[in-house]
């Protein structure tokens, strides 16, 4: 446990790290704070992380930079790690939760643009664009209408029902889709789409089939050969979540017997580390097959949105003790201070915690203007405002107090 005492504003300057090429929005709003901030624009290998984070008090990454709990045991200043995407599989949250950290990400920032590249993959691949397209490249005149199709009329099948996929399911309509989905949570279908009660049953009517399911370890291997054979024949496959969802082999397989059409795909189970390195994948060489690099929320709009949204949280987090939207520890939606002294415990969830804090300010005499105190599973996390600085006193015995992973406070 971290049982520290920290005053967030002694950290003169904050240190902040930004890996994998964050827009530069982030930097500014994290400067205009007074953090100290270096951009790097490639991910760091474990034993780099190991070098690099000491003395670092905010880390920011995307999904190719991998925190373990080897590293954050070895980071003993972070404070929070923004995952700059909308995944935070990358990351070991159970650890981070563990230690303090808290983990924040960008769940709805880039959804219009995974969107609008599964819509034009569709219909690029229905119309056989990426065939034709490398005919007349290669200086090959092809004007046939053999294989091509619109979209309208045609169903579209949704496996996983969240933000993106709702949205998705939102402009397919428009467009004249017939949309279907399956989730195993409980989603409300939007406009005239239609949940299906199982997988199977969704593949088998689908024309096209599109995977939006995030990354937790249940997933993996979630479509393989027979999910592939029961679709019907030369359907449509899409791939915009998760690399270690899909078999690319089988897939493969499928395609070049001829039941699967097409397929586009922008994430894949091992994706090289920086830019320009090599990519290999048993799909390269396919006729009407997209591959795309991991491209889906890579717009200027989606890209400034997430830089916004997720320095927006790591300041708040800083500057006002806010957990909001945090994946791990528990929400505060903690006011603008108006108070002179904040103080924020992070604590063990037993019983008893808040009476005893309480009885600890009661017993120095302290005014509470404001007090909130939400729990998530085994941690509690209780922001106090009071008119005035505690006494090092009433600081110290709350510090000492065998529930306590951190103590911070805010002056102004």
């Amino acid at each position: 446990m971290r049982g520290v005492h920290l005053s967030l504003l002694t950290l003169v300057p904050v240190k902040v790290l930004l890996l994998e090429n964050i827009h530069p929005v982030a930097v500014e709003i994290l400067e205009s704070k007074g953090f100290e901030v270096e951009l790097l624009t490639h991910s760091l290998s474990e034993a780099e992380l190991l070098d690099a984070l000491p003395g670092v008090h905010l880390l920011g990454i995307r999904s190719h930079t991998t925190l373990t709990a080897k590293v954050l045991d070895n980071a003993p200043d972070l404070l929070a790690v923004g995952c700059f995407c909308i995944g935070t599989n990358q990351v070991n949250l159970d650890a981070a939760r563990d230690r303090g950290i808290a983990v924040f990400n960008a769940p709805y920032s880039n959804t219009r643009s995974v969107v609008e590249l599964v819509i034009g993959e569709i219909i690029a691949l229905a119309r056989r664009l990426p065939e034709k397209t490398q005919k007349m490249h290669e200086g090959v005149w092809d004007k046939s209408a053999k294989g091509s199709h619109e979209v309208r009329g045609r169903t579209l099948g949704i496996v996983g029902y969240g933000n993106i996929g709702t949205q998705l399911s939102n402009v397919a309509e428009a467009l004249g889709f017939r949309v279907i989905f399956f989730d195993t949570a409980d989603r409300l279908a939007h406009g005239t789409a239609r949940r299906m009660r199982s997988l199977d049953e969704l593949l088998a009517e689908s024309d096209v089939v599109t995977l939006h399911v995030d990354g937790r370890p249940g997933n993996a291997g979630l479509f393989g050969a027979d999910q592939f054979a029961k679709m019907k024949p030369r359907s449509l496959f899409i791939n915009a979540s998760r690399g270690m969802v899909v078999d690319d082999v089988a897939l493969r397989e499928h395609i070049v017997s001829g039941h699967i059409a097409g397929a586009a795909l922008d994430v894949f189970p091992i994706e090289p580390k920086a830019q320009g390195d090599p990519f290999e994948s048993p799909l390269r060489g396919l006729d009407n097959v997209i591959l795309t690099p991991h491209v889906g929320g890579s717009t200027q709009e989606a890209q400034e949105e997430i830089g916004y949204f997720v320095a927006g949280k790591l300041a708040s987090y800083v500057g006002q003790g806010s957990t909001a939207l945090s994946v791990n520890l528990p929400e505060v939606q903690a006011p603008e201070r108006e108070a002179s002294f904040r103080v924020g415990y992070l604590h063990v969830n037993v019983p008893g915690v808040l009476a005893g804090i309480n009885s600890i300010l009661a017993e120095h005499d302290v005014n509470v203007v404001g007090q909130y105190l939400p729990t998530r599973g085994a941690q509690g996390y209780v922001v106090t405002d009071a008119a005035a600085p505690l006494p090092q006193v009433a600081l110290a015995q709350l510090r000492e107090s065998d529930h306590t992973i951190w103590l911070r406070t805010w002056t102004s």
